[in-house]
């Protein structure tokens, strides 16, 4: 039987995870990622949940460990020259 309005989660789960690769250029207010934890907010990138570029420049990566000594990824924007 079909859900009544909404959207499944099929569907749901296709539009969450990264948008963007490293390396990639990007303006301001770009989104970088949606709805995942493993995801963290580094240089130049705003928001918790859905990550959003503060300003133009590069996407990039680095890695750390949390207080858990977790690995998580976290996500940096390079301002670009003037």
């Amino acid at each position: 039987m079909a859900r009544k309005g909404g959207l499944s989660s099929i569907h749901h789960r296709e539009t969450a995870g990264v948008k963007v690769t490293g390396g990639q250029t990007v303006s301001a207010g770009t989104v970088l990622t949606r709805e995942g934890d493993k995801w963290r907010p580094g240089l130049n990138v705003i928001g918790r949940m859905n990550l959003t570029a503060a300003c133009d420049g590069e996407v990039y990566f680095t890695r750390k460990k949390n207080t858990y000594k977790r690995a998580i990824t976290v996500v940096n924007v390079r301002p670009k020259a003037n």
